[in-house]
């Protein structure tokens, strides 16, 4: 990783150093305590309520966390999403923003009754036999004992919401934004009940919209199966992956252009096993090369079947219950599992003669993305919301950049699913969540209305002005959890109640919205729809995109694979700096992340190397009457042009939403050019003091990049900066100002990456002919053409390579070993340190080396071909090696020869 290369070991000059002190050092701890500063840093910050916001004079920065059911547990994309959520937040706040992140939870109707039933169960408690009420009271009695714990567990992860403004989506308010809504759509006309095939979950007993639905492919068989010809001897044969269904078959279709089975029109099959008399129909939806060309139609249990029916009114008939048995209506097997019945039925046609043979395949069978249950289509009496309407202004929102993806590439993606949207079905049979506000007559009539009080005075006026509140009953549903939470941008600050109030009108549109692409439709697509509906205006203005948290083997994290580490346990061991810089260095926008653990160890090595660099500051002894070296001065000027390269970088990177890439521009400052590079180019030599100056501006440097470093790593940043901060700083780190680029010396920068490779060169050089550091050594620089040399840097590589002496000559002197730096020749005489016989074998193995490499060059640029199609850039380049390796072979040859 970056940094490590250039590593130089300052913590041993860190304890040579403390024993010359003339003063005692601060009690700092050898090692940083993650668990010690966390607890500590995270009860004061909540004390002092710097995560609380109400509105002011202050730009608002304003962001609602993704509200996780209230079921959940922290798992590893909770902590991803929530890392880049708080990073976003913190920097925003040290940016002068007034920062409000809303939490909340949600109350996930199917996941939450399925965990309330199944803990009734475990009493010996079937839901069939409670109430209603009494269910609900067992259900909330269940949230408040387990809901909300996955709230506490983002706090150890430092998460900086307004806690005091926690949320769930069936507070009073919230619910009662979800019921105006669905009358204000009601009274639209964009509401409507109605029988449609819908995806019925056998397990959660429930109607699931499209988006609910996981297509899988699976293995399975098409079977072969004869119908027998009423009155004939004939059969048609046609083949189904259910045979189960013929017992719901109405009709054969067939193509009007299939003379196969023309003389079959007017004529009728028989239901193999129950004999029921379908028709044969004509429809040129049926496909001719597709199994037989015959088709059964089943129109309760296929929607395509269901569309032909419609079409040439065939009578439906559902032979499944609710939880997926057979029912009277398939006249066999009443009472049966659906898949228990298929291997039945399949061995009953197989000894009657019916089934001609079975063909294995691979197709596309829908589960409920809940339960994993196989979904059964089934026509059903539902709720549905109208969604073209709402569809075509949130599908231009996003398009035109009103609201902007990150990355761009799912702005497509988006797109085709809004073309092809269809109506949304949002009621759901189950008690958990909020009921759908429709009251229904004896008669069956209905009226929709707030409550039930508000519902007899409308039943009275439009129908039967005796009515007595008895007469009501209200719609057993609940609606689609989604419903609720397509709001949550909008209620949160009670904006549907109260369409004016000051919050709302404050912090909405909310600045950026962090989620995964897997429900950029299911909450996403339906926010941006809410909030041009109900507010006119967009819910976010950017919408950041990650990815899923893989294992380092692609695969997704599950508990059923066991690859799913433990959230909790990775912050006890490596800290929650350290686990938020492992998620973030694998996590670029929009595309999947392959965690490793390792990355995680690489985050606490971070906070590491910080807290030595800390640790050795604070063992200076500080000299005020000691003149600044010309060294440190050099140092000083370059570190700040640097810092302020790296600050206008980071800030072009947040700007993109290119957080990975931020954290690593802060990484390679800290750990690379200040801990590698600054601080060895300014720490006073063995028992001796450091200037004031350096030591201030030091100090000063330290400050200002761990308010880079906050967003990313809040704890160890606040820990340290309670120990450097200086008279007129802020009281916490959380509210300090981010520091800004100014305007900086980038030539300066440009002589230090020259200096660097001069520096690194000898330093391999020592490696290499294991001179010791200590030794000093005489450097020797040919002048190019008379030039000036560029001697800025030359105080800090006598310093760094410990040279005696330093100095520009016009030609090479004799007996020197001879170093290239780009066109730069550095000689250094070596005679005393090397080994000659070992330095001989050393150089003949290297002219070998770059011999082959010329002659790789020279045959690429011997070949017409490449030197006439390649660009004129790439065959310069090409050339430009080879004058570098002949150069590089005479330098080389000509120190054999001295040898």
């Amino acid at each position: 990783m970056p940094g490590v290369l250039f590593c130089f070991n300052f913590v041993g000059f860190f304890f040579e150093n403390v024993k010359g002190c003339h003063h005692t050092m601060k009690t700092i701890p050898k090692q940083y305590s993650p668990k010690d500063a966390e607890n500590k840093w995270y009860a004061q910050w909540i004390k002092k309520g710097y995560f609380r916001s109400e509105p002011d004079e202050r730009p608002p920065y304003s962001m609602v966390i993704p509200p996780p059911n209230v079921t959940g547990v922290l798992h590893m994309g909770h902590m991803l999403n929530n890392t880049i959520q708080d990073v976003l937040v913190r920097r925003a706040r040290m940016l002068g923003f007034n920062t409000c992140w809303l939490p909340g939870t949600d109350h996930a109707s199917i996941a939450t009754e399925a965990k309330v039933v199944n803990k009734l169960r475990s009493e010996g408690i079937d839901k069939k036999t409670l109430t209603r009420e009494d269910f609900l009271h067992h259900a909330w009695e269940w949230k408040e004992k387990h809901g909300g714990i996955i709230l506490e567990q983002l706090k150890k992860l430092g998460a900086s919401c307004d806690w005091d403004r926690t949320k769930f989506t069936m507070d009073e308010s919230l619910s009662g934004s979800v019921i105006r809504v669905f009358i204000d759509l009601y009274e639209k006309g964009l509401i409507y009940r109605g029988v449609r095939m819908v995806n019925w979950d056998p397990r959660a007993l429930t109607a699931l919209s499209d988006e609910e639905v996981v297509h899988k492919e699976v293995q399975a068989k098409f079977y072969y199966i004869r119908y027998p010809i009423q009155d004939s001897d004939e059969y048609v044969t046609i083949a189904t992956t259910r045979p189960e269904t013929i017992l719901g078959d109405t009709a054969i279709c067939v193509h009007p252009d299939d003379e196969r089975y023309r003389h079959l029109i007017g004529k009728k099959a028989l239901v193999p096993l129950i004999n029921r008399p379908v028709p044969f129909i004509q429809d040129e939806y049926v496909d001719r090369e597709l199994g037989t060309g015959a088709l059964k139609v089943t129109p309760a249990h296929d929607i395509n079947d269901y569309n032909l029916g419609l079409k040439h009114t065939l009578p439906s008939i559902d032979i499944f219950h609710d939880d997926g048995r057979l029912n009277e209506k398939a006249e066999i097997y009443t009472g049966e599992d659906r898949f228990v019945a298929r291997e039945k039925i399949t061995k009953e046609l197989k000894e009657k003669g019916f089934l001609v043979r079975t063909e294995d395949i691979t197709h596309s069978i829908g589960f409920s993305e809940r339960t994993d249950e196989i979904i059964e289509p089934r026509l059903s009496l539902q709720w549905f919301l109208k969604m073209e309407s709402l569809a075509r202004p949130a599908l231009k929102a996003v398009m035109d950049d009103t609201i902007r993806f990150h990355p761009p590439k799912f702005k497509n993606i988006y797109r085709h699913w809004m073309e092809n949207v269809r109506d949304w079905c949002i009621s759901r049979q189950l008690w958990w969540g909020h009921r759908i506000p429709a009251y229904y007559l004896p008669g069956g009539q209905f009226v929709v209305a707030e409550s039930l009080e508000e519902a007899l005075i409308m039943a009275r006026e439009k129908y039967d002005a005796d009515l007595k509140e008895s007469d009501l009953k209200q719609d057993e549903d609940v609606l689609d959890t989604w419903f609720s939470s397509w709001l949550w941008p909008i209620s949160v600050f009670d904006g549907i109640n109260e369409p004016g109030n000051r919050e709302i009108r404050y912090y909405y549109p909310t600045n950026d919205l962090v989620t995964a692409p897997e429900i950029l439709f299911f909450w996403v697509a339906r926010m941006i729809m809410a909030g041009l509906e109900f507010r006119n205006e967009i819910p976010f203005r950017n919408v950041y995109l990650h990815g899923i948290v893989r294992d380092k083997q692609g695969r997704k994290m599950s508990k059923s694979l066991g690859n799913s580490p433990d959230p909790i346990a990775l912050m006890d061991d490596y800290g929650a700096d350290g686990v938020r810089v492992g998620m973030l260095l694998c996590s670029p926008a929009g595309n999947d992340l392959l965690f490793d653990e390792s990355l995680c160890e690489q985050g606490r090595n971070f906070c590491n190397k910080i807290w030595n660099a800390f640790r050795l500051t604070q063992s200076w002894n500080v000299d005020g009457s000691l003149p600044q070296s010309k060294e440190s001065n050099t140092a000083i000027h370059w570190f700040e042009a640097n810092l302020n390269r790296a600050l206008a970088t980071l800030a072009d990177h947040f700007e993109k939403y290119r957080i990975a890439d931020a954290l690593m521009t802060v990484y390679k400052l800290i750990w690379d050019d200040f801990c590698s590079w600054y601080l060895e180019m300014v720490k006073p030599a063995y028992r001796e003091p450091i200037d004031a100056a350096t030591y201030d501006r030091t100090i000063g440097f330290l400050n200002k990049l761990l308010r880079i470093l906050h967003p990313f790593m809040p704890f160890i940043s606040e820990e340290i900066y309670q120990s450097i901060k200086g008279e007129g700083d802020s009281e916490s780190i959380t509210i300090a100002p981010m520091p800004e680029a100014e305007a900086y010396d980038d030539q300066m920068n440009e002589r230090f990456t020259a200096a660097r490779q001069v520096i690194m060169s000898i330093r391999n050089m020592r490696q290499e002919k294991n001179i010791p550091q200590k030794q000093s050594l005489e450097l020797y620089i040919k002048k190019n053409n008379d030039e000036s040399p560029d001697i800025t840097f030359d105080g800090i590589i006598k310093k760094l390579c410990n040279l005696g002496h330093l100095d520009y000559v016009p030609v090479k002197p004799p007996g020197v070993h001879t170093i290239i730096v780009k066109s730069t020749e550095l000689h250094i005489p070596l005679d005393q340190h090397v080994d000659k016989e070992e330095e001989r074998k050393n150089l003949e193995s290297e002219i070998r080396y770059q011999e082959g490499f010329l002659k790789s060059i020279e045959k690429k640029l011997s070949n017409e071909r490449f030197v006439s199609n390649a660009p004129s850039a790439v065959v310069e380049k090409e050339k430009k090696k080879r004058s570098d390796a002949l150069a590089k072979i005479g330098v080389l040859k000509e120190q054999l020869a001295s040898l």
